[in-house]
């Protein structure tokens, strides 16, 4: 494939737009560490939402899509959509609880939470392992895709592809800090929205698929089905039952993480006030889930049609190299049927995405390693220049060890399986945390090594050729994982009662799990009163995601043609928004400005008792 002028004139400008607010924002990132890892505290609902699904929106994610679809069907999509149950937790659940935390970043929270040396061990670990392995695996698999797509565009090697887009995003990241990000993420994303939506109408009007009418009537209905083929235990067990039953709220996998975290609970600890936190959590959900599936799907369908075997894409482009043409290069190799011009912003688009994804985890990983551990261990008591400075210098340390880790990856689903495994079985823990005082430092511990043994371990025997059945490994790991941990609870020194006090006193969680706590505040004479929401939050929950998941089939039931499920669906899916939009005023009854604008956020000593 051969870039024209305007194809690299559409380019050069997509990524020239990127550099002003990072060259803005350079001088106010570098005052302290709020800014530089939490713009501030100051940033609107819409600008995290929109940031949130900008960095989920990663140049891996068609890729993996894609993947999904030729191996599996529409209906293995189900392995992401079941997380839908996680995100709108987090919005009616957890959003308003981080957000009342008032740390810098969620591995602060363990200090917060646990007590003694366990909660400093937990912190650091955490910081290391998170933000530097962890976060390099992801970074990686996003640098994999990038690599895939320079390949096929532009037949570049993979070590030019990550030294050309690392050094590129590198420089936003390093200089604009969350301010910037966010401004470049709002950016970014309207480039790679329109160049999705793009791919996926010439992709449909390639000869071999002949439209919507030619894909339809060619594609067989167990590839069109939004729900796995009920005669084949196998899928079901995997595509649907296990995503709807276990992995949701068993696993930790960024972007959806039972309770928030990570660049989520980096969104919500910048956002304004509680009530920003929500809306652009459930801002972020909604457009993740249904705005975006669709076009990737309808480009793996075509995909189908146009190379039906990988074979087919290694004849196409016959210089990418054979360990690199898996089933995730066919989003790609669909660029061939895009006419110039829409070629350049098609890959002006997924560079965004790219970069979307890259800058956020960089400077998400650089406050770990930063805030978490350089500073908390090793300097801290230095000034805010300093760890500001520090923040740069490891920003450009994992940009490195995040391309050399690239080379270790062949395709998008091996490296979603991977990150899957490596958080199965902690999940429960970061939901139950917020809610069961008995959870201490030594259950996360202990829930993080006994995941990461078991599923490298499984990672290993499948690499030495060792057939180990899909869903065994995963299974094994969350039960062994979750017996260890629960385990762990009981028979480990609880955190101390001083510890367990002034959180409460400052998060004030609900339900029966903290009644010791409670009774024990009681008897010293302070009678803390909880915001009791708890039910009206399970009805928003249940709502939201029945929101998401008709919004999303009803779009489903438009491009398949059948317009009466179509319309039944979108009924339901504006009853659950007008539902929604009763029950969050329920939750939040008093406004700054009849309704528009955020909640005045509370004092923690004081409370507000809502029925």
């Amino acid at each position: 494939m051969h870039l024209q002028t305007l194809d690299i004139v559409i380019i050069v400008v997509a990524v020239s737009i990127c550099f002003i607010p990072a060259l803005m924002m350079a001088h106010r990132a570098g005052k302290n560490t709020g800014e530089f890892f939490a713009a501030g505290r100051a940033a609107p609902w819409w600008l995290i939402g929109i940031s949130m699904v900008a960095t989920t929106f990663s140049a891996d994610t068609p890729n993996l899509v894609t993947n999904m679809v030729r191996t599996g069907g529409v209906a293995s999509n189900w392995q992401w959509w079941a997380f839908a149950l996680t995100g709108m937790a987090t919005v009616f659940f957890y959003a308003r609880l981080w957000r009342r935390s008032g740390v810098l970043t969620d591995l602060e929270f363990y200090e917060l939470r646990y007590s003694g040396k366990g909660a400093v061990a937990v912190r650091g670990f955490r910081a290391v392992y998170l933000g530097l392995f962890f976060n390099c695996v992801i970074m990686a698999t996003v640098n994999l895709a990038a690599a895939k797509i320079a390949a096929v565009a532009l037949g570049w090697p993979m070590w030019k592809t990550l030294v050309i887009c690392m050094s590129l995003k590198g420089i936003f990241a390093i200089s604009s800090g969350l301010w910037g990000v966010l401004i470049i993420d709002m950016l970014q994303f309207g480039i790679t929205m329109t160049g999705s939506f793009a791919m996926a109408y010439f992709a449909v009007k390639a000869p071999a698929v002949g439209g919507m009418a030619g894909l339809l009537s060619q594609t067989s209905q167990t590839q069109l089905s939004i729900f796995p083929n009920m005669n084949n235990p196998q899928a079901m067990l995997t595509l649907l039952i296990l995503p709807l039953t276990i992995n949701w709220w068993s696993v930790w996998y960024p972007g959806a993480e039972p309770g928030g975290g990570s660049y989520i609970a980096q969104r919500m600890l910048a956002a304004k006030t509680e009530r920003d936190a929500l809306f652009g959590t459930m801002f972020f959900n909604f457009m993740h889930y249904v705005v975006r599936p669709w076009p990737w799907i309808i480009v793996a369908l075509s995909s189908m049609l146009v190379y039906p075997h990988l074979a087919d894409i290694h004849s196409a482009f016959p210089h990418i190299a054979s360990g690199m043409v898996k089933d995730d290069i066919a989003y790609p190799a669909m660029f061939k049927c895009l006419p110039h011009g829409w070629l350049g912003l098609v890959l002006a688009g997924l560079l965004s995405a790219y970069g979307s994804t890259i800058i956020t985890h960089l400077n998400w990983g650089t406050s770990y390693l930063v805030h978490d551990f350089y500073r908390r261990f090793l300097r801290p008591n230095n000034t805010e220049k300093h760890y500001v400075l520090a923040g740069r210098v490891v920003t450009f340390a994992l940009m490195i060890l995040a391309g050399s880790f690239t080379f270790f990856l062949q395709s998008a689903q091996e490296a979603f399986n991977l990150i899957l495994s490596i958080g199965a079985g902690t999940g429960l823990i970061y939901l139950l945390r917020w809610f069961w005082w008995r959870i201490n430092s030594a259950c996360e511990i202990a829930a993080m090594i006994s995941s990461f043994i078991l599923s490298f371990g499984f990672f290993i025997l499948k690499k030495m050729g060792h057939d180990v059945p899909t869903p065994l490994p995963l299974l094994l790991t969350i039960g062994i994982t979750t017996v260890v941990w629960v385990t762990t609870a009981f028979v480990s020194k609880p955190t101390d009662d001083e510890t367990l006090d002034a959180f409460y006193r400052k998060i004030r969680p609900e339900g029966p799990g903290w009644k010791v706590v409670r009774e024990r505040l009681q008897a010293k004479g302070e009678d803390i009163q909880v915001e009791s929401t708890f039910t009206t939050s399970i009805l928003a929950w249940t709502l939201g995601v029945l929101g998401i998941w008709t919004g999303l089939f009803a779009i489903g039931s438009f491009v398949y043609a059948k317009p009466v499920p179509g319309m039944i669906l979108t009924v339901v899916f504006a009853g659950c928004c007008v539902g929604l939009t009763v029950l969050i005023h329920r939750l939040w009854p008093h406004h700054d400005d009849k309704g528009s604008g955020p909640d005045p956020e509370p004092e923690p000593e004081l409370a507000v008792v809502r029925s």
